[in-house]
């Protein structure tokens, strides 16, 4: 399977650049996949994800068995499958879930990854911070770079970050993707940083993109998502997908789960077109 392939419904929604690696805007998250105790379930989905055309998976080694599902399902892994990993938090037997603060703890969660997956290399690798008021991530940034430069990363990201993280991160190394949460009814804040990484050619990739509404979003928002869902005949998670999808090229989704059906549905959301008067509905 190639990234070319555009009958494939991944294929659907286009193509972005993550540095030298092509992918299908239409990714798959594998964190719910260990919430669904059954692995043959979990591994059937990976599978067929790949066979609808996703060749960009996100995972990270604190979402517990998942590094070790994709390595199962996938290897030995399609030549454009693009693997997307997080380092910052980690979760270990004695310690317990921890924030990663010193060089050899980042080194550490890298060799995991790479030990996990069965990989020489690992494709993006996101630092994740906690965002605090005023935190710094040059430092933490700094030592993934000089991984970067030993060969075992290919490209950086960053994720839960504001602007200013990625005006701290940029002159330390290149940035291929900014990971924060966001969707059509909460997170709208990051639509002015959407537009700084469209600007500067940076990948913008939602998390909790179909979460459904919120306080902050509110019931009569919800009914506008089901209005503009029955008119099209799909899901409201579906028509949170594309929205998402339709707030600029450089948008990726990576919607998870652990459901054969909802994956389809979820894939299928990429070759859906709303016309601008849904999305200013969708928008208000």
């Amino acid at each position: 399977m190639s990234s070319t392939d555009s009958d494939l419904p991944a294929a659907a929604a286009g193509t972005w650049k993550l540095g030298d690696l092509t992918v299908n805007r239409m990714g798959f998250g594998s964190m719910r996949l260990t919430a669904d105790p059954d692995r043959e379930v979990a591994i059937r989905v990976l599978r067929r994800a790949v066979e609808l055309g996703v060749n960009h998976v996100d995972t990270a080694a604190f979402y517990g068995p998942a590094l070790d599902l994709i390595r199962e399902a996938l290897a030995p892994y399609p030549e454009d499958l693009v693997i997307t990993t997080k380092v910052g938090p980690g979760d270990d037997p004695e310690r317990g879930f921890y924030n990663a603060t010193t060089a050899a703890e980042l080194r550490g969660q890298v060799e995991e990854n790479l030990r996990r997956l069965g990989r020489e290399h690992l494709d993006v690798v996101n630092l994740r911070i906690m965002n605090r008021p005023g935190e710094s991530l040059a430092e933490r940034f700094g030592w993934l770079a000089e991984l970067r430069d030993a060969g075992l990363i290919r490209h950086l990201g960053i994720s839960n970050v504001s602007p200013h993280h990625l005006d701290e991160a940029e002159p330390i190394a290149p940035v291929v993707c900014v990971q924060n949460s966001y969707a059509i009814d909460t997170s709208r804040g990051g639509d002015a940083f959407l537009r700084v990484c469209a600007e500067r050619g940076v990948a913008f990739v939602p998390f909790s993109a179909i979460a459904g509404t919120t306080p902050e979003g509110g019931a009569a928002h919800a009914t506008v998502v089901q209005a503009v869902a029955e008119a099209h005949g799909v899901s409201a998670q579906q028509i949170r997908l594309a929205w998402t999808l339709h707030q600029g090229p450089n948008v990726l989704a990576i919607p998870g789960t652990g459901n054969p059906a909802h994956l389809e549905q979820n894939i299928a959301a990429g070759s859906l077109v709303l016309s601008s008067e849904e999305l200013t509905s969708l928008n208000a």
